[in-house]
């Protein structure tokens, strides 16, 4: 699933206690670096996964591996990788839904209207440039604010 818009720590906890409500278990990346004594043993028992953002090939790969050994995984991801603005989505998670043979859900949150949503099922086509773009204009018609809406930028 993916998480957008994502431009505070603040999404991850709406999310998280939004996704547990309904007694769903969710595993999110999160950069290494932030699983420091005491905060990541905290992050590991949400569900958090440790990422190296810096070989994003291996990551994938690492992802995928991890879901392989499991018989329910379920996974939310920030397309734009970052809370910072950014001028382009990465494409790791359709990639990892692709190469998983799983399904890829457009979640958000809109700090506008104060909705969240698990969102739709985006179909994928393995032309990940291509769905980006579709991806992209689909969140662009939903008009999300983000809780810092400088830092969010859909195209």
């Amino acid at each position: 699933m993916l998480g957008v818009p994502h431009t505070s720590m603040a999404d991850f906890i709406v999310a998280y206690l939004f996704y547990s409500s309904f007694g769903e278990v969710g595993r999110v990346m999160i950069k290494k670096e932030l699983f420091f004594w005491p905060l990541g043993s905290i992050l590991r028992a949400w569900g958090c996964i440790p990422v190296d953002r810096s070989n994003a090939g291996n990551l994938v790969k690492s992802i995928i591996s991890e879901m392989e050994q499991v018989d329910f995984f379920k996974l939310a991801v920030a397309p734009e990788g970052t809370r910072k603005p950014i001028k382009r989505w990465k494409t790791g998670a359709l990639v990892i839904a692709h190469e998983a043979g799983i399904p890829l859900y457009a979640g958000y949150i809109d700090w506008g209207t104060k909705r969240i949503s698990c969102g739709k099922k985006f179909p994928l086509t393995g032309d990940h440039k291509s769905d980006l773009k579709r991806l992209q204009q689909y969140y662009e018609e939903l008009n999300l604010k983000g809780k810092h809406p400088e830092n969010y930028i859909t195209h």
